[in-house]
């Protein structure tokens, strides 16, 4: 148990953290995270630089080898012809040097260099931002310090790391250098012959730098445009989504401080989506709360007025009890008061009723209530206690199905309304005939009387709570005039409908039309 409160409580935790951020931030981030971990590609172009410049290692140990080789034993013009051509066609400059470490030639001094070294002071603003960017991605990488090119001074083997190790140990040498704009220079230093002899080739590795960086740049300029893109999708998005629930918003506060009796809910007709069925919802259900507001004012106002006659007349009764002596005129005001205590009684019996129609509905279990077998039920009850006045009930249930799905109770109490209200209205010997049959998918049950019956235009009145239309001759507070509104709440809380009609035979009477839908 203890377990299950902390995952509970663990679930609350989470819900609260990323309830922390607005909903238009919460959708930035989903869709701009992603990108951002794709530029981190930014910085897999490091190791793509690296790849290329081992690469550019080899091919350089190379070169320089088999330049040393067609170089040892050649004439001197061959020699220089051979430095100048290797120079210009693998563009790179080629430097011999004698056993005691003296510069021998020069491929840039025996022709124009085949390349030349990059001036960052005529460099333009995008050449310099690479140059940051490159820096930038060196520092978050943490990528090994590379020393800088610069021409020695002297012109001997001496001066070259690289060429001294060659000397030493008669094998080829290779070495990084970085120039100021970032390209690699690459050295390699090998052997010539067997004098001593060595050979010194530079490469200015320029295309690496343009390749890294023309990949990078196609890269960032594609995350650029893709993040900004996706960042104005989801502010656009954001904005439908957050825009009509902000009004929601607005209008619900504004329904619960009850500022604005006339506030309108938006119902976003034009949208199909979840948001214009919640807009919709929402309106929906707050047309019916005032519906239910209006209703309980209207309610509270009939049982203040329907309480205050028979008090008055209560209270008339008692307060002149004590200045009559007449014994029957003290009877008649006893029988007065007595009267007016029943009618208070039975009028807060059945307000209690009709106010808890719907919660007990709503609370209670549906279950199969066979209405032929209710109604013959309650006729057989009330003529064992003489109930009708004289009155007679027929049922004709037909035959077949006659079932619903109801509260057994709440559809009792609306039975014994129509039987109760029908009795009342027909004359005595009357007939009161109750009639049940199918009509497609629903069960419709009348209940017909042979009284004065209702006018076409008073039909809709007589379900209004505390009518008061009864029959002539009958004991004025006999009924307080909720049973029939009772009836059709109760109808209309089983997806029902209760109708006052005519009598289908021409008669005359009223029919009362009780319609619900059958049970499966």
């Amino acid at each position: 148990m203890a377990k299950g409160k902390r995952g509970a409580a663990a679930g609350s935790e989470q819900v609260s953290a990323t309830g922390r951020f607005t909903l238009t931030a919460r959708i930035l981030a989903v869709n701009i995270l992603p990108l951002l971990f794709l530029s981190g590609g930014l910085f897999y172009l490091d190791s793509y630089r690296t790849q290329l410049v081992n690469e550019r290692f080899k091919l350089a140990r190379i070169e320089a080898q088999i330049t040393a080789e067609a170089l040892a034993g050649a004439s001197r013009a061959r020699h220089e012809a051979l430095l100048v051509q290797i120079g210009k066609e693998q563009r790179l400059r080629l430097r011999t040097f004698d056993a005691k470490g003296r510069l021998t030639a020069d491929s840039f001094a025996l022709a124009d260099p085949s390349f030349r070294f990059n001036d960052i002071s005529d460099d333009d603003w995008e050449q310099r931002f690479s140059r940051w960017l490159d820096r930038t991605i060196d520092t978050i990488v943490s990528a090994e310090a590379v020393k800088d090119y610069v021409e020695p001074e002297a012109q001997d083997a001496d001066a070259w790391p690289e060429l001294a190790r060659a000397r030493e140990l008669g094998l080829s040498q290779v070495r990084l250098y970085d120039w100021h704009d970032g390209t690699p220079v690459i050295t390699a230093a090998v052997p010539v012959g067997l004098q001593g002899a060595t050979l010194l080739t530079v490469r200015n590795a320029v295309d690496i730098t343009d390749s890294v960086r023309a990949a990078r740049s196609t890269l960032g300029v594609a995350v650029l445009l893709v993040m900004t893109a996706s960042a104005l999708l989801s502010l656009f998005l954001a904005r439908t989504i957050v825009t009509p629930l902000r009004l929601l918003a607005r209008a619900a506060v504004r329904v619960k401080q009850g500022r604005d009796r006339e506030v309108e809910v938006p119902r976003l007709p034009q949208r199909s989506d979840e948001i214009g069925l919640l807009a919709r919802a929402v309106s929906d259900m707050t047309g019916a709360l005032r519906q239910r507001i209006d209703a309980v004012d209207s309610f509270a106002a009939d049982v203040a007025h329907e309480i205050k006659n028979p008090l008055a007349s209560l209270r008339s009764a008692i307060d002149t009890l004590p200045r009559v002596e007449d014994p029957a005129l003290r009877a008649e005001l006893i029988g007065i008061a007595t009267h007016d205590v029943r009618r208070i009684d039975r009028l807060v019996t059945e307000i209690a009723a009709a106010s808890r129609v719907d919660a007990e509905i709503s609370r209670a279990k549906l279950e199969i209530v066979d209405l032929a077998e209710l109604f013959a039920n309650l006729i057989r009850s009330r003529e064992d206690r003489g109930m009708n006045g004289g009155r007679q009930l027929v049922l004709d249930a037909g035959s077949g199905n006659q079932r619903v799905m109801g509260v057994p109770s709440q559809l009792e109490r609306v039975a014994e309304n129509l039987i109760d209200n029908a009795v009342s209205f027909s004359p005595p010997e009357g007939v009161v005939s109750v009639t049940i049959h199918r009509a497609e998918r629903r069960i419709v049950t009348e209940v017909c009387d042979e009284g004065p019956g209702i006018a076409p235009e008073r039909r809709d009145a007589v379900f209004r709570r505390f009518h008061s239309d009864r029959p002539e001759g009958e004991s004025f507070g006999n009924h307080s005039g909720l049973g029939l509104a009772i009836g059709r709440a109760i109808a209309e809380a089983h997806d029902g409908t209760l109708t006052a009609e005519a009598r289908p035979d021409g008669a005359g009477g009223a029919c009362l039309r009780l319609s619900l839908p059958a049970a499966p």
